[in-house]
């Protein structure tokens, strides 16, 4: 996959006459944990325009999409798109909007049914061995025998205390 380029997206949203651009690198396929769409919405007013390269960027599952359409529109303003033909001031743009925003959703989904198609077939293989441990279990038994506390083990090995007890409870 080639890495998102902010620099063609901020250039079109510029030439668009957008004055303030905001921008993150994550994934679109949720919102949570996405604090920059959230301080666009939040800072949108009457009139305002919030405008977006290709509505994906925005979102990509139908929900979350007419989620932040609702919120947009609540605060009358509207939604365009500068490679789409979005603008959810119009009833055609509405439409369109929800049409892609589907197909943004099933794209999402195939995406997804590949990966673990992948999975299983390299787990089948023998070849797929998932992330390796970032916790040596052996380690926390000899800082607990040696008569540290799991709070000062979590501290010293930097890792949460439910990690502890549970390295603790399996051996």
């Amino acid at each position: 996959m080639v890495d998102q380029n902010l620099a063609l997206q901020e250039a079109a949203l510029r030439a668009a006459g957008c004055d303030l651009i905001r921008s993150e690198k994550r994934s679109g396929t949720t919102t949570t944990g996405r604090a920059e769409p959230q301080t666009v919405l939040d800072f949108l007013r009457d009139g305002d325009v919030l405008m977006v390269t290709r509505i994906e960027r925005l979102a990509r599952s139908i929900g979350d999409l007419q989620d932040i359409a609702r919120t947009v529109r609540a605060k009358g303003a509207s939604l365009k798109a500068t490679e789409q033909p979005i603008d959810t001031s119009t009833a055609a743009g509405k439409a369109f909007f929800d049409i892609l925003g589907v197909f943004a959703e099933f794209e999402t989904n195939l995406r997804k049914e590949r990966q673990l198609e992948g999975i299983a077939d390299a787990k089948a293989r023998g070849v797929y061995k998932g992330r390796k441990p970032g916790i040596d279990p052996a380690k926390i038994k000899a800082l607990k025998a040696e008569g540290m506390g799991p709070s000062a083990i979590a501290r010293a090995l930097n890792i949460g205390r439910a990690s502890v007890y549970r390295a603790l409870e399996a051996g």
